[in-house]
C-alpha cells in the first residue's frame, strides 16, 4: 500500500492504522537515536538546582565526622547501665554541638549532651533526658537503655570514598543540601540544552491580536514553554509560522544546527496546506511519522543536521501529551538524566472508559483519595483533542493498552501522574 492510499483511506478517527508504529517502538527509535551532549559546566552548588550532575561525587570526609549523640540527654559507659534496680552517676560536664566536653570519664560519671555533639572519651550510650532523675550534681538512671543507645558513628551516613550522587542525577534540594555537607562547593553539571519551537497554521494568532472570523489564539506555544521551563533547558520561541512552503523552509534553516532540538506544532497531518513533512524530508531526515496512539497519531521524529525534531500534532490535548511521552524522555536523554521515563501506579478506575482496540490511550484523569483514603483514579470528562480543559482538570493520564476496549468501574488501570502529583 502506497502512501496516497494510506492517506486516503486511513483518517485520525480510525483506531488502526498499519503505517503507524506503537509508543513503546517510537520511544526505542528516539533513544536509540539520541546521544546525550558532552559539554558540561561548572556551577555554584546553589546554581545547580535542577541540573544534572556531570560526574559522580564521592566523599572525601566522614558524615558524621566523629561519634556524636542522635539525642538530648546524658552520655554514659554501657557498663555503668545497672542490671537490676537504679543507680547513682555523677555529674561532672556538659557536651554541646561544636563546644565538646574535653575530659575522659571513669566509672561511675556522665556528662550533659546535646544531639550533634561529641561523645566524650570513655563513653559510648546516651540515656535521653526524659529517662533521667536528675539531683543537684548526680543523675539517677535505671536499666531500660540498651548498650550503645542513641549514639551515631563517625561515618555512618556517608564514609570517605562513599559514592554519593551519581552521574546523571537532577540534583534535588537534599542533593545540594548533601553536597554543602561535604563541603563541596561546586560541581559539573550537563549543559543547557536549546530547544526552538514554533506553531504552523494560518489560523493561529497570538495573544494581544484581534481575532478575525475562523481564527483562534495560539495555546500551543504556551504550554509547550510552560513544560519546557520545568526541564530547565534555554527556550526560543519562533512565533507562528504561516502555512507557506517558503516561510515554513525560512524556519527550519533558521533552526538547522543552532538548536539542539526543534518542536513544532501543527502541519504534520495530510492536509494539502501540511508542509512541516516535507520540508522535514528536503533538509533532514524522517524517522517515523505516524503512532498508534489517541490523543497524537500524526507525530514525526527526525533530525536535520545536528539538530533533532519533533512534529507536534496541532490539537492542544495532542500537543502535551506528545510532549509527555515522548518530547520530555527525549530531553532527559540529550541531557543525560538517568531517570527518564514517567512513574506508572496502578489504581482501580472509577468511570467507565470508552475504548476501541488498535491504539494506546492517554485519557485525561483525576488521581484522588476516596471516602476511605483509597487511591483512586476517574476520568476529567469529555476526552477531546482539542479540549484543553480536559488537561487543565487532570493530574493523570490514564494509560489504556492497544487491545483494551473498555474499562468498568473499579477495574485496575494504569496511571501516570503529573510534574508534582506523587
Amino acid at each position: 500500500m502506497n502512501e496516497k492510499t494510506i492517506n486516503k483511506d486511513i483518517s485520525c478517527k480510525d483506531d488502526f492504522d498499519p503505517a503507524s508504529i506503537t509508543p513503546d517502538k517510537a520511544l526505542a527509535h528516539i533513544f536509540s537515536a539520541i546521544t546525550a551532549v558532552s559539554e558540561t559546566e561548572s556551577l555554584p552548588i546553589r546554581e545547580a538546582l535542577g541540573r544534572v550532575l556531570a560526574n559522580n561525587i564521592h566523599s572525601d570526609i566522614n558524615v558524621p565526622s566523629g561519634r556524636n549523640s542522635a539525642m538530648d540527654g546524658y552520655a554514659i559507659n554501657a557498663n555503668d547501665l545497672p542490671k537490676t534496680g537504679t543507680k547513682t552517676l555523677s555529674l561532672i560536664g556538659s557536651s554541646f554541638a561544636g563546644i565538646p566536653f574535653s575530659g575522659s570519664l571513669e566509672s561511675g560519671q556522665c556528662v550533659r549532651i546535646m544531639t550533634g555533639a561529641i561523645m566524650p572519651e570513655g563513653t559510648d550510650t546516651v540515656i535521653i533526658q526524659e529517662d533521667v532523675e536528675v539531683n543537684g550534681s548526680e543523675i539517677l538512671i535505671d536499666g531500660e537503655t540498651k548498650a550503645r543507645s542513641n549514639v551515631r558513628e563517625a561515618g555512618e551516613d556517608l564514609a570517605i570514598g562513599d559514592l554519593v550522587l551519581e552521574k546523571g542525577m537532577k540534583l534535588s534540594p537534599a542533593d545540594i543540601g548533601l553536597l554543602a555537607s561535604l563541603g563541596i562547593a561546586k560541581v559539573d553539571v550537563t549543559r543547557k540544552l536549546k530547544v526552538a519551537f514554533f506553531s504552523t497554521g494560518d489560523e493561529l494568532r497570538s495573544i494581544g491580536e484581534e481575532l478575525e472570523d475562523g481564527m483562534i489564539y495560539d495555546s500551543n506555544r504556551y504550554t509547550l514553554y510552560g513544560m519546557l521551563s520545568r526541564l530547565g533547558v534555554e527556550i526560543i520561541d519562533m512565533g507562528v509560522v504561516k502555512d507557506d512552503k517558503e516561510l515554513m523552509n525560512q524556519a527550519f534553516l533558521e533552526a538547522k544546527g543552532k538548536v539542539d532540538v526543534l518542536l513544532t506544532s501543527g502541519g504534520v497531518s495530510v492536509g494539502e496546506a501540511d508542509f512541516v513533512k516535507e520540508t522535514l524530508l528536503n533538509h533532514g531526515e524522517v524517522n517515523f511519522w505516524k503512532v498508534a496512539m489517541k490523543p497524537g497519531r500524526p507525530l514525526t521524529f527526525g533530525k536535520l543536521a545536528t539538530t533533532y525534531f519533533f512534529g507536534l500534532p496541532g490539537n492542544p490535548v495532542s500537543v502535551m501529551v506528545t510532549f509527555y511521552q515522548f518530547v520530555q524522555p527525549a530531553l532527559k536523554k540529550l541531557m543525560g538524566e538517568n531517570t527518564l521515563l514517567p512513574v506508572m501506579v496502578k489504581v482501580p478506575c472509577v468511570s467507565k472508559l470508552r475504548k476501541r482496540p488498535g491504539r494506546v490511550e492517554y485519557q485525561r484523569g483525576i488521581l484522588e483519595h476516596d471516602d476511605s483514603g483509597k487511591l483512586v483514579v476517574r476520568k476529567t470528562g469529555a476526552q477531546g483533542s482539542g479540549i484543553l480543559r480536559s488537561m487543565a482538570d487532570a493530574n493523570c493520564f490514564i494509560v489504556l493498552p492497544l487491545d483494551n476496549e473498555g474499562v468498568k468501574p473499579e477495574e485496575m488501570v494504569d496511571v501516570q501522574p503529573f510534574y508534582g502529583v506523587l
